[in-house]
């Protein structure tokens, strides 16, 4: 496999406040609180990023009347979020479906204990609007940019075989999605393996064009992963149970209200409106609470098996020892379909 580092070239389309729980970089905490004040109140430290679940929970309501207090730190991506929950500075946060892979490779103090299947129709390959790729299959000694550890480098490896190619017969360029960005749309690299808003966002410019997507390919999972010694204390844990029930509740008001959402989203992150709401209906609204079940474990193992094998992370490991399913209640399988905004997704 080859690898090789661009810098950009060109001006960002992206905000750089929009930074998905897909990718890998470094970590900036800004810490707020919610709930009842006091030195006596239960305090659930939450791992968020720019337009999460403070975001979300805000905007559905899910934020008034806590029975404990919540304090939010701000983190660029999964991979640095995950650094915290295992060093036990963060409770709770949640994270693509790839992020527990590569920190349970590398043996993290983390727990997974909640599940969302959403339509992976965000998680995208990108080339070029008048780019002559018409398939996967065309990519064979092409350059694509890709954050290492993303959901999105799943997704390539994932789109690679179903097209009889393995990673080594293309050029990976390892790059966060600001850099990649800038090289795609200066056209030093030939595709982008991203997720959405990014994926949204490039559509929405006019600038390149879904060449084959992860549905089919990959999961379309994501978890919220919690630390150990959080889940052994039971207030703690009663905090946890109760704020995966918020999230969830925020959830189903996202897809009854998208347009709302997006409003509250584009004022958070920056991207325009229009972008905004694409990327809802596209993926980020599609999203249901799911059970950790049997089908979610075998599914990330395939995963964990996969980058074992590619030597990309540092050993095999067995994905159900980092999985609590105290949490799944009466949650439908993991399996089951996506929410659909239906035709008319831009």
């Amino acid at each position: 496999m080859r690898l090789r580092l661009l810098r950009p070239a060109v001006a960002l389309l992206l905000p750089l406040a929009v930074l998905a729980s897909a990718c890998s970089t470094s970590s900036a905490a800004d810490d707020r609180s919610d709930g009842p004040a006091g030195t006596s109140a239960l305090v659930l430290r939450v791992g968020d990023q720019k337009g999460g679940y403070e975001s979300l929970l805000r905007a559905a309501g899910e934020l008034d009347h806590l029975p404990y207090r919540v304090t939010w730190s701000t983190f660029t991506s999964g991979p640095p979020l995950l650094e915290a929950v295992n060093a036990g500075a963060v409770d709770i946060g949640g994270v693509g479906n790839t992020p527990p892979v590569f920190a349970a490779g590398a043996g993290s103090k983390i727990t997974v204990v909640g599940a969302t299947h959403g339509d992976p129709a965000g998680e995208a390959i990108l080339v070029p609007k008048d780019s002559v790729l018409r398939t996967p299959a065309d990519l064979k000694g092409r350059s694509i940019a890709v954050a290492q550890g993303s959901s999105a480098h799943y997704q390539l490896i994932a789109s690679l075989r179903k097209a009889g190619l393995r990673l080594s017969d293309v050029k990976v360029n390892l790059l966060q999605p600001a850099d990649a960005l800038a090289a795609f749309t200066s056209g030093k690299v030939d595709a982008w393996a991203v997720w959405d808003p990014y994926t949204s966002q490039v559509l929405q410019s006019g600038k390149g064009r879904i060449l084959t997507d992860g549905r089919g390919v990959v999961n379309g999972l994501g978890f919220q992963v919690a630390a150990p010694a959080a889940l052994a204390d039971s207030k703690k844990a009663a905090a946890v149970g109760d704020f995966l029930d918020r999230l969830r509740r925020a959830q189903d008001w996202v897809f009854r209200h998208p347009e709302a959402w997006a409003k509250v989203w584009s004022k958070e992150t920056g991207l325009p409106y229009e972008v905004a709401l694409a990327a809802v209906k596209r993926s980020n609204g599609t999203r249901i609470a799911v059970a950790l079940d049997p089908a979610a474990v075998a599914s990330e193992q395939a995963i964990a098996d996969t980058f074992a094998e590619l030597r990309l992370i540092p050993r095999t490991f067995r994905f159900a020892d980092f999985v609590d399913t105290r949490f799944n209640k009466n949650l439908p399988p993991s399996t089951t379909p996506a929410r659909s905004y239906g035709k008319g997704t831009s």
